[in-house]
């Protein structure tokens, strides 16, 4: 079985089952643990917690085949994370219909971190760049995208806005994510959050129903994420 599913102590697809819940529903740990013992499985929070770390981000690079075309008018915002008692910043990007583009967990919120975030979409977006991208008024993103063109990363024709209501859509997308991660009671470092949040944008990707193949409904959404994971029921 592809991608260390297979010889696991649990069954490959209730430990996608974890996965799956813990992603999109507001639990922690501890309370999808005792969930899982009413199923009638003994399972420790923290084997719930190893198995979050191994297979979001695996679930992170397998959907970007999945994950269909995006819009060429990018809204591009960032919001903060607590990690370890400490504020860090999440850029993120969708398009005009909210299609999430990409996102980046960086410890700073400068030009150097804007860049670092919107070279990186426009890698993973190479087929499907923007010919727009609006932000808000801090300088860092004309900055970031100034020498972006410069290096020839950002074509010279791509436009940049500062329409505030235009941002409005991902301010709300931000609402989604900022909900699930408040009932997961804190992170204990950069790297453990950034994996744990690679799964919850995948969710947010299949809720949004972006991704080709998938069909609308509670049930396609379960066999889609076990696909990506070569579980088949």
């Amino acid at each position: 079985m592809p991608n260390g599913l297979k010889g696991r102590h649990f069954p490959a697809d209730f430990i996608l089952l974890c996965v799956r819940w813990y992603l999109k529903f507001n639990v922690s740990y501890r309370h999808l643990a005792e969930m899982m013992q009413e199923r009638g499985f003994e399972v420790h929070h923290t084997t719930i917690y190893r198995w979050i770390q191994t297979y979001a981000p695996q679930l992170e690079k397998l959907i970007r085949w999945y994950q269909g075309h995006t819009g060429c008018s990018w809204r591009v915002d960032e919001t903060y994370i607590r990690v370890c008692g400490e504020w860090l910043y999440l850029f993120r990007a969708i398009d005009s219909r909210g299609r999430t583009v990409d996102f980046y967990l960086s410890q700073r919120r400068d030009a150097g971190a804007a860049r670092r975030f919107l070279a990186k979409a426009l890698r993973v977006r190479r087929d499907w760049a923007p010919s727009v991208i609006n932000t808000d008024r801090n300088p860092a993103y004309g900055e970031a995208i100034r020498k972006l063109k410069d290096s020839k990363l950002l074509e010279d024709s791509v436009d940049h806005r500062q329409v505030k209501y235009l941002n409005t859509r991902i301010e709300a997308d931000h609402g989604a994510i900022k909900r699930r991660i408040r009932s997961m009671l804190g992170f204990k470092s950069a790297k453990t959050a950034y994996a744990t949040l690679k799964g919850v944008e995948v969710m947010r990707m299949i809720r949004k129903l972006q991704c080709i193949l998938l069909r609308p409904g509670v049930a396609a959404e379960a066999r889609f994420f076990n696909k990506l994971l070569g579980v088949y029921a």
